[in-house]
């Protein structure tokens, strides 16, 4: 008897263990059952691919489109080698931007996480998102923008950047809204800087960007490796700034000066990766706008005309020399021109989450530590929601039926400058220097498109051939 139980034990032990792992199998395979439709692509790479060539495409929504007609709004893929779920329901958008910070996290590529930055506000989680948020968001408030001399002093950066070209001349107007965007960036966070100093910030800036969503070798020729080289040029020209501004208090230091003085517990890293990333999220944004919304009106003389009308008007019954905060609210049609071109070029066409714990939605299970892609650009571009949504037409947003969309701060299918906690805090600038700098350049230039172009979304939003154009001056003065 006693042999018996002494072989009946480990027995019962073993049955007792394969009943308990075939419950825990079972169970994990309900979760995953939960998941939503989807597929798994190649092996490896998955759908890695079709996802680039969409990117890279003048209609980066393509793949997830064709995706949602067969599987649904939400639906799984395999993308860099592990199941990522995607989603192109503005209603889980919104959801997942909501509890950010509480179900969802940024997960970014390694190369972006190391070019941005560990302290820079786009990448770090928590109370320290916060913070970095908070302080952006309160030096761009509305008040502040509505100052004239703040007004005076982007007007000033927009004429000396663009607004000295002769007759016939030949420009890539890619570059010319780069260094636009940057030098008011520079200049507003960093405070006044030359002309030499704009144009290098410009090109490594460009290098940088372009790195952000590179493969990470680390090696000679690679775009990683110059973006890398380039990230350290910023750096040192933003900590010789702090050592100016320690050795002159009384100079025009910009933001980069308050913020030393008013965020102490932020070391001088600290506050190199946020300027950083003020500069890259800011110029990313209005450049690219600006370069876009030239093109679409480019190819679209009636919105060009009347977007022209407008700022004539303006112009002609200007009294101060500059314009002022009731000028640019005075810009109706051009803020549906900026919406217009930001529904369909906004540079923030998806976003990359992760989850921090199981994520119940409707009738979903989505585990803890799933790559999660709510891609905002499928929602401007459903034709569900928007009528014919690749063609650009800025008198969409003259029609009430699109008045409580456009609410770019609170919609759920309209937003170019993403939502919850990390809801662009630069926004309201962002189209306060787009604006102007629309003004200033249609009333003084036409100008003639010289080479064909497209649009591509990968690395960032651009045009391929950098939208060559040759300008004529409309005005003596």
């Amino acid at each position: 008897m006693g042999n018996i139980s002494i072989i009946m034990i480990p027995s019962l032990l073993i049955i007792i263990f394969l009943i308990i792992f075939s419950r825990n199998i079972i169970r994990r395979r309900r979760k995953y059952r939960r998941l939503p439709g989807g597929r798994r692509g190649f092996p490896l790479i998955g759908d890695s691919f079709n996802w680039y060539k969409a990117v890279a495409s003048s209609y980066p929504s393509q793949f997830v489109h064709q995706q949602s007609i067969r599987y649904g709004k939400i639906f799984r893929c395999s993308l860099f080698g592990k199941w990522a779920v995607v989603s192109a329901d503005p209603n889980f958008n919104k959801f997942i931007m909501q509890n950010e910070g509480k179900l969802f996290k940024s997960s970014y590529p390694k190369s972006f996480r190391d070019l941005v930055g560990k302290n820079g506000v786009i990448t770090v989680q928590g109370d320290q998102q916060k913070k970095l948020h908070g302080i952006a968001s309160n030096i761009m408030r509305l008040d502040k923008l509505q100052k004239p001399h703040f007004l005076q002093h982007i007007q000033s950066v927009i004429v000396e950047s663009c607004i000295n070209f002769h007759d016939n001349q030949v420009i890539f107007l890619q570059d010319v809204c780069r260094k636009v965007a940057i030098n008011l960036m520079v200049n507003q966070l960093m405070g006044v800087s030359t002309e030499k100093e704009v144009n290098e910030m410009a090109e490594l800036f460009s290098n940088f960007v372009d790195g952000c969503l590179s493969i990470p070798i680390n090696f000679p020729g690679f775009t990683y490796y110059t973006a890398l080289k380039a990230r350290e040029k910023i750096k040192k020209k933003i900590k010789k700034r702090i050592e100016r501004i320690k050795e002159n208090e009384n100079e025009e230091n910009g933001f980069l000066g308050r913020i030393m003085k008013e965020e102490s517990k932020l070391d001088e890293e600290g506050i190199t990766d946020f300027i950083i990333n003020l500069i890259f999220a800011g110029n990313e944004t209005t450049s690219k706008t600006m370069l876009l919304s030239l093109y679409f009106l480019t190819h679209s003389p009636s919105a060009l005309q009347q977007l022209l009308d407008e700022h004539e008007n303006i112009r002609k019954s200007s009294v101060h020399g500059f314009l002022t905060w009731e000028d640019y609210r005075a810009m109706p049609f051009t803020q549906c021109v900026i919406d217009e071109t930001l529904r369909i070029g906004g540079i923030a066409i998806w976003l990359m989450r992760e989850t921090t714990e199981d994520v119940t939605y409707q009738d979903y299970m989505i585990p803890k530590g799933c790559f999660v892609v709510p891609f905002l650009s499928a929602v401007h571009m459903d034709e569900n929601l928007y009528k014919d949504p690749q063609s650009f037409h800025p008198w969409r947003w003259l029609d009430p039926e699109y008045q409580e969309k456009r609410n770019w701060r609170n919609s759920k299918v309209y937003t170019p400058f993403g939502g919850g906690a990390r809801f662009c805090p630069g926004a309201e600038l962002s189209r306060l220097q787009i604006s102007l700098f629309l003004h200033y350049f249609v009333t003084t230039y036409r100008w003639s498109q010289l080479k064909e172009d497209r649009l591509s979304f990968f690395p960032s939003a651009r045009l391929v051939n950098g939208f060559q154009i040759r300008l004529e001056r409309r005005h003596e003065d």
